[in-house]
This record gives structure tokens, C-alpha cells and sequence, in this order.
């Protein structure tokens, strides 16, 4: 009984060192949107192209060096400002983080008309950030 405690343990100590956000970018890392320009006026549904330059993109879940996922956030501070940006910890998901785990460099999102805010982040294989984060500008659309 003890021994299984021990393992249970141990197992939870090195599942929580891999949340630890210690997934090293390389200093040339850059995440961008490609189509969209701050101040550019769209219609809904809004195409949002992910750009990455220094390194690949891998599905959530893939241990690859060098790699990771987009995470589009909108209509929220910029990433590192909001109270939900642990730097050890996964980013949420929900209308304001959205994960494209499954490698995805594009997406169609839809938008009620106004301005909204959009920005991406990379995620390493646990959806947690990189050290130093790899994040792209914020950037102001007007949907009509």
C-alpha cells in the first residue's frame, strides 16, 4: 500500500513539472496574423491566418522540439495583462481563448458587428506557453 502511494505521488509531482511552462522558444520565434492589418474593417465570418516563423507546428499532445499550436485569443487584454495569464499554467478555453490543438493555421470565426481585439499565442504540447511566450501583436478589427 505504501509503495502505491509513493507512486501515486511521484506521478503527480512529474504530471505537474510538465505543466511548469518551461518549454524553451528559440529567440527567433515570431507568431503573426497573416491577413488582417490593425484597423482592418471585415465582414463576419472572419478568415484569421496564422503565421509562424522559427518554428513548426505540431497537434496538441505531440512532443516535438521546436513546435507548438496557436491559441487565438479575443476580445481580452493582451496576453500577459489578463488575470488568467499564469505563465506555468494551461491557457482556457472558452470565447476569449480559442485552441487549435490539432495543429490548425487557420480558422473562420464569427463576430458580432463592432471592434474586437484579436492576438495569438503558441502553445507548447500542454497548451501552456513557451519561455519566453511566443505572441503576436494585438491587432483591432471593425466587423460590420
Amino acid at each position: 500500500m505504501r509503495h502505491a502511494v509513493l507512486t501515486v505521488a511521484a506521478l503527480c509531482l512529474s504530471t505537474s513539472f510538465a505543466f511548469a511552462g518551461e518549454t524553451a522558444a528559440p529567440a527567433d520565434a515570431k507568431v503573426h496574423i497573416i491577413n488582417l492589418e490593425n484597423g482592418a474593417t471585415v465582414s463576419s465570418p472572419v478568415l484569421v491566418e496564422f503565421g509562424l516563423s522559427g518554428m513548426g507546428v505540431a497537434p496538441a499532445g505531440v512532443d516535438v522540439e521546436k513546435t507548438g499550436h496557436h491559441h487565438l485569443l479575443i476580445d481580452r487584454p493582451p496576453f500577459g495583462e489578463g488575470a488568467d495569464d499564469a505563465m506555468d499554467a494551461g491557457l482556457p478555453s472558452d470565447d476569449h481563448h480559442k485552441h487549435f490543438g490539432g495543429g490548425q493555421t487557420e480558422t473562420r470565426i464569427e463576430l458580432e458587428p463592432g471592434e474586437h481585439t484579436l492576438q495569438l499565442v503558441l502553445g507548447d504540447m500542454n497548451h501552456v506557453p513557451h519561455d519566453p511566450p511566443i505572441m503576436s501583436e494585438v491587432i483591432t478589427i471593425t466587423v460590420e
